[in-house]
């Protein structure tokens, strides 16, 4: 059994959550990535515990190996490019990238080697230091070039065998010695085949293995560094566990994948119908939801996948395809029709009725969309480059291919987001229930499951303009049209018993929640009968393009202004090994002087500037609108110091290298400052009424139960896990909602409102807590950052001559979310000084008040804290 807290990224969990792991992205890693690739929440985490491993922590080895452990699809090669980039200005030149099979080394070479490629993964000039690089293919390290990233790319098998039988031109063992290398292994999983928890005597024997194969290179040079990466790994397996213990340095398995939005959510659709009958029905639906993008002019052309047992059988399915949809008729569509009730295909006919599209005009369009050109058989006697090209790039708006008939080939390694159909067309099971009730996969099993994770890949969208493209929007609307393009359905023969097998594995994956539920949170019947449901008004601010003409240099950024530089300060030292024996040569009595970095002088800086391609001028200009000249930004510059440490002497004596030196690292450290403060957007301080009977209306959504690890979520605060929190909210006149379904937090915040409200109805006249369910957002006055407040408490005083409503915007949160969400907090505590009232005539009347207020997070171990800030705003004081 796994033991969590033995595994390296436990350590590394640990130091995140106690907020001492640095976030900073290099500028060699920002700069040089492809520009669209932008580094996600938990990739810049992955790449900060990487950089920390290679440089502070103190158990390191040597050689370095790390496994980082991704979900299929959350963007392993991206994470690859990055700390590639990184190793390169740590002075690595030479990579060896393995894998398992031919066709994703094809893939990885259009990716790392073909700027032309959509999903080439650098940008268009790579440079460091101001020195263009490049990214080049060698077939062995003899033919690299020292200023490039030179990559030789293999499979494992590929790999093995030129080491063991020699060839011209090919990689040897004395290619590796006298040389840094490192090793990049994708899907790592497959270089296991070693570990084990016992070896036959055969086993024993045979040194020559693929896993030994990649030991014997890595330990040829202590400063080797394997890289692995796999979305599969077993900790279950003591020897896998112990073999990783020390080397997982990241798990986001697809569980979490899926929890955070970045996949689609996959069905399960079966039908009684025969190959040609479901082939037909995924057409229908794959058709249904390229119309659908149409409508809201999303660029779409979505694939099915159609999965046969064997290559012969493919074929048969293909020449199947072929000859009834080239001769497809009113009479095949109608037969779908007529037994579909309660399916998404319902959807499909309801939709064409609608929009009065015939039959006959739909056939036709099917007949085009996947007539033969656009269809792909695929096996492995019918592979060959162009179709590995087409396979990567099937997203391209070049590329036509609509369906793909395969048998194995596509199990790993395949990148596609718009594939939103697979189609089992077989009907054969291979896994076996144990006597305890648990089911262990077969092999057959496990294939589906990874071919679906792959299909599970989200394709990028946007309907609004703050919408993340990678993310699911519609979790909460599930009846909305364009909730079609967020789901991938598998479509199989009716087979109960599969289906159960298929659903376990899945859920054991992560693919799938345990359990999932669709609930309606309604608005009560007397709410909709109120004043504060038909006139009252929720004030909201807007996302604004920030104004940055006004920024001429340095002075005008809220950045840090002090900088460290340690000198270097001549100590030698002998250490004894095995003995704690250390013999000083000389020692240098330290000290730290600050000095102003102008003080260096105005041509230093200059040369500084040089070296560095942020500080030409035409790029400055991007972060500092109104800055006129090079000389007026160096100027800028006298408020930054330098805190210099070394000995007396050093500090006294800086040689111009020394000034230059530390020069170029004060710029490098500034602009990190400068691109971390650089936005596009902010809030607006201004915010907007907006009539409350337009937002709050009733909605179905769908809920994870005990996904995130909350006991409450999913589940009615009417009949709660903890029974200290159950409260009947159908009873609670202040509550806007029949129920609620949220975290144990929220819960706790709403019994929390529940014990004031008597002591808040003696000032107030109106109380009401709204549950914010997706119904509005607000953003950060900082950098336009979309926030959904959880919940606003409104309260209202009627005076004689004027109202006075106060909006309080406060957001229950769990101690594991406080550190990652802090802008957020951040921004709840500027609301109330910053905010300014836009005057609506006929929703905000001129002489009353309104008064907004932003509280902390509310959670269970700062409870006291959050009610003693509750009452000191409300001014209220509890009995």
């Amino acid at each position: 059994m796994r033991r969590d807290d033995n595994l390296l990224s436990y350590r590394y969990d640990v130091l995140t959550k106690m907020g001492y792991l640095r976030k900073e992205i290099p500028e060699c890693i920002t700069s040089n990535l492809n520009p669209k690739f932008k580094l996600r929440e938990y990739q810049i985490e992955a790449v900060a515990r990487f950089i920390h491993y290679l440089n502070e922590y103190q158990d390191r080895t040597k050689p370095t190996q790390l496994l980082f452990n991704m979900a299929t699809g959350s963007g392993k090669t991206v994470l690859m490019a990055a700390n590639i980039l990184y190793l390169y200005e740590q002075g690595y030149r030479n990579f060896l990238f393995f894998v398992n099979s031919t066709n994703i080394i094809e893939k990885t070479r259009d990716n790392f080697l073909n700027p032309l490629s959509p999903k080439y993964l650098f940008n268009e000039n790579i440079k460091f230091d101001n020195k263009q690089i490049h990214i080049r293919e060698v077939s062995n390290f003899d033919e690299s070039n020292e200023e490039d990233i030179n990559i030789i790319f293999t499979t494992i098998q590929g790999l093995h065998s030129q080491l063991n039988l020699f060839k011209e031109n090919s990689v040897t063992l004395e290619d590796f010695k006298d040389r840094k290398i490192v090793l990049i292994s994708d899907e790592a999983h497959h270089i296991n085949v070693w570990t084990k928890k016992r070896l036959s005597r055969k086993e024993e024997e045979l040194k020559s293995t693929w896993e030994h194969t990649v030991s014997s290179i890595l330990y040829s040079n202590p400063e080797n560094i394997l890289l692995e990466y796999t979305a599969t790994i077993d900790l279950e397996n003591p020897a896998i566990f112990e073999k990783y213990r020390d080397k997982l340095i990241f798990e986001y398995d697809l569980k979490q994948f899926r929890a955070d939005g970045y996949s689609k959510e996959v069905k399960v659709l079966q039908s009684d119908l025969d190959n040609w009958e479901r082939m037909l029905q995924a057409v229908i639906l794959s058709q249904y939801r390229r119309k659908i993008a149409e409508k809201y002019r999303i660029q779409l052309k979505p694939v099915i996948l159609f999965k046969s047992k064997s290559i012969k059988e493919s074929r048969e399915n293909f020449d199947l395809f072929r000859s009834r949809l080239d001769n497809l008729s009113t009479k095949d569509i109608e037969s779908i029709r007529s037994r579909l009730h309660g399916t998404v295909l319902e959807k499909v006919f309801n939709y064409l009725e609608d929009n009065k599209i015939e039959i006959d005009n739909f056939i036709a369009e099917l007949k085009e969309d996947f007539s033969e050109s656009k269809c792909v058989l695929l096996d492995s006697e019918n592979i060959n480059r162009e179709h590995q090209i087409n396979l990567n790039n099937l997203e391209d708006k070049n590329n036509e291919i609509r369906a793909i008939f395969a048998v194995k080939m596509l199990d790993e390694g395949w990148d596609v987001l718009n594939l939103f159909d697979i189609v089992r067309l077989y009907d054969t099971r291979d896994g076996r229930w144990t006597k305890d009730g648990r089911y262990i996969p077969g092999n057959t099993t496990i294939a589906e499951r990874q071919l679906i994770g792959r299909g599970a890949r989200y394709y990028p969208f946007k309907i609004n303009a703050e919408d993340d493209p990678f993310k699911r929007k519609f979790d909460e609307q599930v009846n909305h049209e364009l909730r079609i393009l967020e789901e991938l359905y598998y479509h199989s023969k009716h087979n109960p018993r599969y289906i159960k097998e298929l659903t376990t594995t899945l859920k054991d994956y992560g693919i799938i929640p345990r359990e999932e539920r669709e609930v309606v949170i309604k608005v009560k019947d007397e709410i909709k009968k109120t004043d504060f449901y038909t006139k009252g008004v929720i004030f909201i601010n807007s996302k604004v393009k920030a104004d940055r003409k006004t920024i001429k240099d340095i002075r005008d950024l809220d950045i840090k202004r002090t900088f460290r530089y340690r000198l270097e300060t001549g100590t030698i030292k002998e250490n004894t090994i095995f003995r704690d024996q250390v013999t000083d040569y000389s020692t240098v009595e330290t000290k730290t002087e600050r000095i102003d970095l102008t003080s260096f002088g105005r041509s230093v800086i200059r040369k500084a500037m040089a070296k560095l391609e942020f500080y030409k001028f035409n790029n400055l200009k991007k972060y500092f609108p109104g800055l006129s000249s090079s000389l007026q930004f160096i100027n800028s510059l006298n408020e930054i110091k330098v805190d210099l440490t070394g000995s007396e002497k050093r500090i006294k004596n800086l040689t111009p290298e020394d000034k230059l030196r530390i020069c170029v690292y004060v710029l490098k450290e500034i602009e990190k400052e400068i691109i971390n403060s650089y936005v596009e957007y902010r809030g607006s301080e201004q915010f907007k009424p907006v009539r409350i009977k337009d937002i709050l209306k009733d909605k179905k959504v769908k809920i994870d139960i005990n996904e995130s690890g909350d006991q409450e979520k999913g589940v009615p605060m009417s009949h709660p896990k903890h029974p200290d929190l159950a409260l009947n909210l159908r009873e609670k006149n202040w509550y806007l909602f029949e129920e609620n379904y949220g975290t144990f937090e929220e819960k706790s915040l709403i019994r929390f409102i529940d014990t004031v409200y008597d002591k808040l109805t003696q000032k107030y006249s109106d109380v009401y807590l709204l549950r914010n369910e997706k119904m509005f957002k607000i953003y950060s006055f900082k950098d336009g950052r979309t926030f959904e407040p959880d919940f606003v408490l409104f309260l209202k005083k009627e005076n004689s001559d004027k109202l006075e409503q106060i909006q309080i915007f406060i957001e229950p949160k769990g101690d594991y979310l406080t550190e990652k969400d802090r802008w957020k907090e951040d921004f709840l505590l500027e609301i109330e000084k910053r905010y300014r009232i836009k005057p609506e005539p006929e929703l905000v009347m001129e002489n009353n008040d309104y008064i907004l207020i932003g509280l902390p997070f509310y959670s269970e171990n700062k409870k006291r804290e959050f009610e003693k800030i509750f009452e000191e705003k409300i001014k209220i004081k509890r009995g």
